[in-house]
C-alpha cells in the first residue's frame, strides 16, 4: 500500500502550532496512508519552553505513530532592532531564515520507524508568516499549501492589502475612514484595522505574505463556513484564489491546566464554578500577553464590582512588576468586598471554564483560539481587542457576526498615545448588557455553538476525506 507524506511548517507559536497539530490529527484519522512531519522552528524566547512542554504531551498521543514533531536546530535571530519595528517582520524574518534548514530536514527525511521506508511527499503545508517556505516547495517541486489559523474575514483583510496597495502605495491611517472590504459585510472603519496595519513594516510584510497566499496549491482555514459564511463565500468566488476549504474548528477541546497554575488552584477554580448557577458567571480573560496598566485595572475592578455579577478574572502581572501584589494593582478593599462573588487569579484553565455550565459570558482579546473557543461552548463575548489582528475580529464579531457586544473596539495596549483608558461606567454597561438573560444575543451564540460542533462532526468528516484526497 502507498504512503503519503505531509510536512508542516508553523510558526513558532503555540497559538498556532496547536491547531496545526489537531489539522494533522484529523487528517491522518481520515486515512490511515497519510503521515504528518511537524518542524518546529523554536523561538528565541522563554515561550520555547511552553511549546517544549506541549510537543512532549501531544507525542505520546495515539496518532503519534504517524505523526512526528522534529524540532530544528536554533540559528541567530534577527536583530533586536527589527523586533523593535515590528513583531511581525521579525517573525518572517526569523521564519525566512529557516530555509536551508528546512529544505535540509525534507531532503535527508528519516524513515518512518513503522515503515522502514520513507512515505512520498506530496505536500508542504504552511502557516500565515511562512510564505517564504514557498521557494522551498519550488525548489523541491513539491506542491505548497496554506493552512490559515485564524478567521476568513481576516484573510481576506490580507488579500485586500494589495487593492489598497495598488491604490495608495502605503500603510494605513486611522483617519482613513470606513472601507469596503469584501470579506465583510459592513465597512470597516480604518481605526479598527490589526495595529500591524499602522506600522509600514509590518503592513509591508503582510502585503507580501497576502501576494504569495496565492502560489500555493489550496487554503485550509480554521473556521467553520456557517459562522463566517459571508467571508468564506466571498473568498471561494474570487477567481484569483486557489481552492479554498473550512477545517475548523480547530482547537484543544480537551480541559488543560492552566499555564503556571498547580493542578490544585486549577481544581480549586473549578470547584468555585461548580458552586455557581448556570450562565451566572462573568470570566474575563486576555490571552498569554494581555497585560494592563494598574489605572486600568482600577476601573476594570470598579465596573466589575458595581455591576453586582459573580466574576471569574484571570489578570496577568505586569512583566516588570513581577513582585507586586495583587491587591496593591487593585482598589483598596476591593478583593475583601467581593470575595463572595468573585475569583481574581493568574492563570486559568480557559477552555475548561469556557465549558463550564456556571459560564455566562466572556470577557475577551479576541484572538482567534478564543474567539473560536468561546463560540464552540455557546459563550457570549464582550470584546476588549489588545493587539495584532484582534481589533478587526472584535469589530467582525460584533458588527458582522453579531455574537458578541461592544465593551470596547478601539483599545490598544502598550499605546498611552492613541488608547484611551476604558472607564467604569463603560465596563459596567457592557457586563450588565451581555449577562442579561433576556438578551436575544445569549441564544443567538448558544444556537451557533452547536452549528459549530456538528459542523466539526459533520460537514467535517467529509471535508477531511476531501483534503486528503485533494492533497494527493
Amino acid at each position: 500500500m502507498s504512503k503519503f507524506e505531509l510536512v508542516c511548517v508553523p510558526t513558532p507559536s503555540i497559538g498556532h502550532l496547536v491547531p496545526f497539530c489537531k489539522f494533522a490529527e484529523k487528517l491522518v484519522d481520515r486515512d490511515e496512508r497519510l503521515y504528518v512531519t511537524i518542524l518546529i522552528i523554536r523561538p528565541p524566547t522563554p515561550w520555547g519552553s511552553t511549546i517544549d512542554a506541549f510537543i512532549k504531551r501531544i507525542s505520546s498521543a495515539p496518532e503519534g505513530n504517524r505523526i512526528r514533531y522534529i524540532t530544528l536546530a536554533q540559528i541567530e535571530p534577527p536583530s533586536s532592532e527589527e523586533l523593535a519595528k515590528s513583531v511581525e517582520k521579525y517573525i518572517s524574518l526569523l521564519i525566512a531564515s529557516y530555509r536551508p534548514i528546512v529544505k535540509d530536514a525534507i531532503i535527508s527525511n528519516k524513515s518512518w520507524t513503522d515503515t522502514g521506508s520513507n512515505p512520498k511527499i506530496i505536500g508542504l503545508v504552511i502557516d500565515m508568516f511562512c510564505t517564504s517556505m514557498i521557494d522551498v516547495a519550488n525548489e523541491l517541486d513539491i506542491p505548497s499549501y496554506l493552512f490559515f489559523t485564524s478567521g476568513a474575514a481576516f484573510l481576506g483583510f490580507l488579500f485586500y492589502l494589495s487593492v489598497w496597495d495598488e491604490q495608495f502605495g502605503r500603510e494605513f491611517k486611522p483617519s482613513d475612514g470606513d472601507l469596503n472590504i469584501a470579506a465583510y459585510a459592513h465597512p470597516v472603519p480604518s481605526k479598527f484595522l490589526p495595529t500591524f496595519s499602522f506600522v509600514k513594516e509590518g503592513y509591508d510584510s503582510f502585503h507580501n505574505h497576502g501576494v504569495r497566499f496565492k502560489e500555493t496549491k489550496g487554503i485550509l482555514i480554521n473556521t467553520v463556513e456557517k459562522f463566517e459564511s459571508h467571508a468564506v463565500n466571498s473568498l471561494a468566488s474570487d477567481p484569483e484564489l486557489p481552492p479554498v476549504y473550512t477545517v475548523g474548528f480547530l482547537f484543544n477541546i480537551e480541559a488543560q491546566n492552566g499555564k503556571g497554575n498547580s493542578k490544585s488552584e486549577d481544581e480549586e477554580i473549578m470547584k468555585w464554578l461548580d458552586q455557581q448557577p448556570p450562565s451566572s458567571v462573568l470570566f474575563l480573560c486576555f490571552g498569554s500577553a494581555g497585560i494592563f496598566e494598574p489605572p486600568q485595572l482600577i476601573q476594570m475592578a470598579i465596573g466589575l464590582e458595581r455591576s453586582g455579577v459573580s466574576f471569574l478574572w484571570s489578570i496577568r502581572p505586569l512583566v516588570d512588576a513581577e513582585t507586586t501584589k495583587l491587591e496593591e494593582m487593585l482598589p483598596e478593599g476591593f478583593l475583601e468586598r467581593t470575595k463572595n462573588r468573585g475569583i481574581v487569579c493568574g492563570w486559568a484553565p480557559q477552555v475548561e471554564i469556557l465549558a463550564h455550565k456556571a459560564t455566562g459570558a466572556f470577557v475577551s482579546h479576541c484572538g482567534w483560539n478564543s474567539t473560536i473557543e468561546s463560540v464552540w461552548h455557546g459563550v457570549p463575548i464582550a470584546t476588549w481587542p489588545l493587539y495584532a489582528e484582534q481589533h478587526i475580529n472584535a469589530f467582525q464579531l460584533v458588527r458582522d457576526l453579531e455574537v458578541a457586544v461592544e465593551l470596547t473596539l478601539n483599545y490598544r495596549m502598550g499605546d498611552s498615545d492613541h488608547s484611551e483608558i476604558v472607564k467604569a461606567e463603560e465596563m459596567e454597561k457592557a457586563i450588565r448588557h451581555i449577562m442579561d438573560r433576556e438578551n436575544p444575543l445569549r441564544k443567538r451564540v448558544k444556537d451557533m455553538g452547536e452549528v459549530c460542533r456538528n459542523a466539526l462532526m459533520e460537514v467535517a468528516e467529509s471535508c477531511f476525506t476531501s483534503v486528503c484526497y485533494w492533497i494527493k
